[in-house]
């Protein structure tokens, strides 16, 4: 090799074992591997010393590790009872096993990790059929082999479906071959590169433009705990309020206030539900943050409580730019403070964005974090519980961010090369830990559109100024898979397209499948058509509404996936490939966009121009959800498709709790409705409940049950609620789906199980004479109502 061309670490000199990590010198470098855990190691070479410490996305300390190792002239290894790291001292190839001693993946030898110049690059070998998924927020197929992608955030106004890079840099990836899996999680926020065998049938790899070479190998047998594994190294969000996770309006702008105030009531006259609206750059004098319209709105106090009233929730719009402009109290106190990016010389930057001229706040400095809290209290003085964050790329006019920008990094400076991918994350902690500090415990919703790996700490994250048309609709739900493979369980889209025109039928397709997404909000940009739930006609209002009151109905359910979220960073969006990951069809381009909204419910995405759709069904029984028939898995099939009906599936022994429709999340409902289906394996599924509002859950004031579902003794047992949480559910109402039964036992009482037919949505056939009533699951499942207390419930079928 030309060393002077390209450099590799060359032979290990010298090297110590201490407790869990091995530190050497090498010829051309220094090196570090550590295990932080019993399946994730850290793995760091640097042509200076010391290592850089900071990171802004790793927070899971070191667990205790009991480490074996080995030493000889031709090997060094150590490991745990699930890795192994095998060293070789004369190249510093590094090789990874798993516990059965089976290569999970290796340094391709001859390359390894190199310089050329300041860019640094690891090589891996491609293993034999090898696949790659993840990589956070990347347009392309699941299976990213033979593709190459750069994390280099960027304000991507209307992307088109191919598009890279666009606003968040998630560095990790998924490697998956016949011998297991195990991910590579590269943390380092210069601009980065990854190459799936692009244009080379030898490697796969990762470099950054500078700075270390520092990456996580995460081990795991399989695909969800990998993404358990990363999400302890990464962080876990806290729950969400509940509100958040019901329907949310936004446009591109709502203004006047009465405009607001008519959208509000408009909701509620028709009986949509809907639990908050969103205020636009509109809402601002002059598009300064912390301001208010002083003719559009001028008594927002007013409209808040009206619209609380109401039982809506507000979300403002932040956007970093700080117009430069003397009199203006966050800019005076930014440049009085030293709050600001600047320029090498000392000179604050200036770039133009929806203000004029601004100054961009540097969070990576604790003063601007803590300047940014005081500034929005004001917003939480009004009630106001929800931010977002946006244009935090950084975006400007122009798109030309400048290089040599001098970012703080804690009191270690260094330029916009190495901050511009964190720049929204940075954002994005400082407005949720001030709205955290400003709301007296109360949790605030906080929405981002840049962020990098940790995002899921601080924020949801949604896709952008995506466009409406049925492409985009379908990758928009691949985005949210993949970044639900990435750790990131808050995430969706902009339903309808915020670019372009949605026609009446994408509309509704597009809303059918986001009432079954994380985040759910409906949203379109200026000087377009309405794009509100009623905005195409009677027929699409009709299948909004139904489509929006199934969401609230699976609200039990969805809040339950969030808790399980929260605690273990299992996506509440799921790619089939997470649990069917040896599936070959789960790849296909055909079935790709399917995922499992949280682990129980099969969704088909499909285009609003197609009647029939093809959906692929993985190993299992799986119940049709509008009329209860049951399908072996492993196979393709074909359903119909008509605009209403958006092809769901359930899984054979599948626990889903729900609850009655409601307008909002604020209606407090004393019945829970607990619907199982038969099935030949064992389920089990937790059920969460609190106030939905407060950070009391995380001392205890929870509910918490264990559901099993166990078929071969035909037994459905509710375990002892944990947790002190008085909740307002009193009554439980067991459906049972696909059961053959007239009888059961509940708590060894004999019970009689009432047929009872259940109609899903409201009617269409004013719309369509041969219209059909949809039904959940079918016209004979067998229900019982019985007392919902905190002891333990079995019922004997």
């Amino acid at each position: 090799m030309n060393s002077t061309v390209v450099t590799n670490p060359g032979k290990i000199l010298d090297f110590k074992i201490i407790d869990t990590k091995i530190e050497g010198k090498t010829e051309n470098a220094c090196i570090r591997l550590e295990f932080l855990s019993e399946s994730v190691v850290n793995i760091r070479f640097s042509q200076s010393t010391p290592f850089d410490e900071q990171s802004y996305a790793v927070v899971g300390k070191g667990k205790p590790v009991k480490i074996e190792h080995a030493v000889s002239d031709s090997e060094i290894s150590i490991g745990t009872s699930k890795v192994k790291v095998k060293i070789d001292p004369q190249t510093t190839k590094i090789t990874f096993f798993n516990a059965d001693g089976l290569v999970l993946n290796e340094d391709e030898a001859g390359l390894g990790t190199t310089w050329i110049g300041e860019q640094v690059t690891t090589y891996k070998k491609l293993q034999k059929d090898e696949r790659f998924i993840g990589l956070g927020e990347k347009t392309g197929p699941l299976d990213r082999r033979g593709k190459g992608y750069q994390h280099w955030n960027t304000d991507a106004f209307g992307y088109g479906p191919d598009s890279d890079p666009i606003y968040c840099s998630i560095p990790f990836y998924i490697g998956v071959h016949e011998a297991g899996c195990y991910g590579i999680f590269f943390d380092n926020s210069h601009k980065t590169f990854f190459n799936f065998g692009a244009s080379n049938n030898r490697f796969t790899s990762f470099s950054a433009d500078a700075g270390e070479m520092n990456y996580y190998f995460i081990g795991g047998n399989t695909v969800a705990e990998i993404i358990r594994n990363y999400s302890w190294l990464t962080g876990t969000m806290e729950m969400p309020p509940l509100w958040s996770l019901g329907y949310q309006q936004c446009r591109y702008s709502y203004y006047p206030d009465k405009e607001v105030s008519t959208l509000a009531k408009t909701f509620r006259d028709k009986n949509i539900p809907a639990d908050t609206i969103v205020l636009d750059i509109h809402y601002m004098d002059a598009y300064k943050i912390f301001s208010w319209h002083p003719q559009h709105f001028s008594n927002p106090d007013s409209l808040i409580a009206e619209l609380k009233l109401l039982g809506f929730e507000v979300v403002v719009m932040c956007d970093p730019g700080i117009k430069a402009e003397k009199g203006y109290g966050p800019y005076d106190e930014g440049v009085a403070q030293d709050l600001f990016i600047k320029y090498p010389d000392g000179e604050n930057y200036t770039g133009q964005v929806w203000p004029g001229w601004c100054h961009f706040p540097d969070f990576t400095k604790a003063e601007t974090r803590e300047w940014w809290a005081k500034w929005l209290k004001a917003y939480s003085d009004k009630g106001i519980n929800g931010y977002w964050n946006d244009m935090n790329e950084i975006a400007t006019w122009g798109q030309m961010l400048p290089d040599n920008l001098v970012f703080d990094f804690e009191g270690k400076p260094a330029t916009s090369r190495k901050g511009r991918n964190i720049f929204g994350h940075t954002m994005a902690r400082s407005t949720y830990e001030g709205a955290k500090q400003n709301l007296n415990g109360k949790r605030p919703f906080n929405l981002t559109r840049s962020g990098y790996a940790g995002i899921q700490r601080y924020a949801a994250v949604w896709t952008g100024d995506n466009v409406s048309y049925d492409e985009h609709m379908m990758l928009g739900v691949r985005l949210v898979n993949s970044m639900g493979l990435s750790g990131i369980p808050f995430a969706g889209y902009d339903v309808g397209g915020f670019v372009g025109e949605a026609s009446s039928k994408l509309f509704a397709r597009w809303i059918s499948i986001g009432a079954l997404s994380p985040f759910f909000r409906g949203h379109t940009m200026i000087n377009s058509r309405d794009s509100e739930p009623w905005a195409f006609g009677e027929e699409t209002e009709q299948v909004a509404r139904n489509y929006i009151r199934l969401r609230y109905q699976l609200l039990p359910y969805i809040y339950s996936c969030f808790y399980e979220a929260s605690q273990t960073g299992m996506p509440v969006q799921r790619s089939l490939a997470i649990d069917y990951t040896n599936e070959p069809n789960v790849y296909k381009h055909t079935y790709h966009h399917q995922y499992l909204f949280g682990p129980n419910i099969l969704v088909a995405p499909v285009e609003s121009d197609k009647e029939l759709a093809r959906v692929f069904l993985p190993s299992g029984k799986w119940h049709y959800l509008f009329t209860g028939k049951i399908y072996e898995g492993n196979q393709e099939i074909i359903v119909d498709c008509p605009t209403h009906k958006l092809p769901i599936f359930v899984k054979g022994g599948a626990i889903i709790p729900m609850q009655e429709p409601a307008e909002n999340t604020k209606v407090k409902q004393s019945t829970l409705h607990l619907h199982v289906y038969s099935g030949e394996e064992n389920s089990v599924f937790e059920y969460y409940s609190d106030d939905g509002e407060s950070f009391d859950y995380q001392g205890g004031i929870h509910c918490l049950r264990k559901i099993e579902y166990n078929p071969a003794q035909n037994k459905i047992t509710i375990g002892v609620q944990e947790g002190s949480y008085a909740s307002p559910i009193k009554t439980l109402k067991i459906i049972l789906h696909g059961f053959n039964k007239s009888e059961a036992t509940i708590n060894s009482k004999a019970t009689k199980l009432q047929g009872e037919k259940l109609e899903l949505f409201l009617p269409l056939e004013k719309f369509d004479p041969l219209y059909e009533p949809d039904t959940m699951g079918s016209e004979d499942v067998l229900t019982a109502i019985i007392p919902f207390g905190k002891d333990e419930i079995v019922v004997q079928l």
